[in-house]
C-alpha cells in the first residue's frame, strides 16, 4: 500500500528519469548478465530495470564487493531481504529470489574505504543458488529480461496517461510532480515503482510483475486506493481517460 510522500522524491524524480534514459538504458543495451554476480540485500526492493539509484556503501563486506566489482564487469544484483532478517543480518538471512541487477555508472571512493555509487538498472534475475566463497554474497542467477511486445506499446501509453492523471490528482498528498514528457514509458513506470513511497512487500511485488505493462497496472491500482471515494467513482466512469492526450 502506498504511504505518505517522501520529500526526496520531489527532487529526485526528474533527475532519476534523465539518468535512467541516459545511463541505465545504454548500459542494458551493452551489458549481458554474467551467470554469477555479487548480490546486495536490502530491506526494500531498491532497483528496477529502467531506473537508477544511489547507494552509500559502508559495511566492510560490501566495500569489498564494490572494490571487486570495479575491477571486473561492475555488475551488482540488488535483492530484498525477507521479513525477520534482523536477527541474522550479519550472516546470510533469507532473500526473495527475484532481484534486479545494475551496473555501476559512477562512483566515489572515500578516504576511509566507503563508497558512494550510482547504479543503473539492467535486468531482473532469479537467484538459483549461492556461492559462499567470498566475504560478501555471490549468487548463481538466471536473467529475466523484460521485453516490451509490440502489442503492449499502445496499452502502456494509455497506462502512462492514467498514471499522470493520478499523480496530478494526488500531487498534494504525495508531493510528486508529473514525470517529464520526454521520458520513455517504461522508464516512467519503473522509476515510479522504485520511488513511490510504499511498503516493502508491495514494492517487491511490483518488481516481480512480468513487465512494464503489468507493473503500470499494479501501480495504478495502488494509487487509486488513495483517491477520495467520490473522485475514485468519478474516474471509474471514464472521464479521466477522455481527457485530451499530450501532443
Amino acid at each position: 500500500m502506498v504511504r505518505g510522500a517522501r520529500s526526496a522524491v520531489i527532487l529526485a524524480m526528474s533527475a532519476v528519469l534523465a539518468l535512467s534514459a541516459a545511463g541505465a538504458g545504454v548500459a542494458s543495451a551493452q551489458t549481458a548478465l554474467p551467470p554469477v554476480i555479487p548480490i546486495f540485500p536490502l530491506p526494500d526492493a531498491s532497483l528496477f530495470p529502467n531506473a537508477s539509484n544511489q547507494f552509500h556503501i559502508f559495511e566492510p563486506r560490501y566495500r569489498a564487493m564494490i572494490a571487486d566489482a570495479l575491477k571486473g564487469n561492475k555488475v551488482i544484483g540488488m535483492v530484498t531481504l525477507r521479513p525477520g532478517y534482523e536477527a541474522g543480518y550479519e550472516g546470510r538471512p533469507p532473500i526473495f529470489p527475484i532481484g534486479c541487477a545494475g551496473i555501476i555508472l559512477n562512483y566515489e571512493e572515500l578516504p576511509d574505504g566507503r563508497f558512494n555509487i550510482l547504479l543503473g538498472g539492467l535486468s531482473k534475475f532469479r537467484v538459483d543458488s549461492e556461492d559462499d566463497s567470498r566475504l560478501y554474497r555471490l549468487a548463481r542467477i538466471t536473467a529475466m529480461p523484460e521485453v516490451l511486445d509490440d502489442s503492449e506499446i499502445e496499452p502502456l501509453q494509455k497506462q502512462r496517461q492514467r498514471l499522470e492523471d493520478l499523480l496530478g490528482a494526488l500531487r498534494q498528498r504525495l508531493g510528486i510532480a508529473v514525470p517529464p514528457s520526454g521520458a520513455d514509458d517504461e522508464g516512467v513506470v519503473d522509476v515510479l515503482a522504485q520511488y513511490l513511497p510504499m511498503e516493502a512487500p508491495s514494492r517487491q511485488r511490483l518488481l516481480e510483475e512480468p513487465g512494464s505493462l503489468a507493473r503500470a497496472g499494479a501501480i495504478i491500482r495502488l494509487l487509486e486506493q488513495l483517491l477520495p471515494a467520490k473522485q475514485a467513482s468519478f474516474d471509474r466512469r471514464g472521464r479521466a481517460a477522455a481527457r485530451p492526450r499530450r501532443a
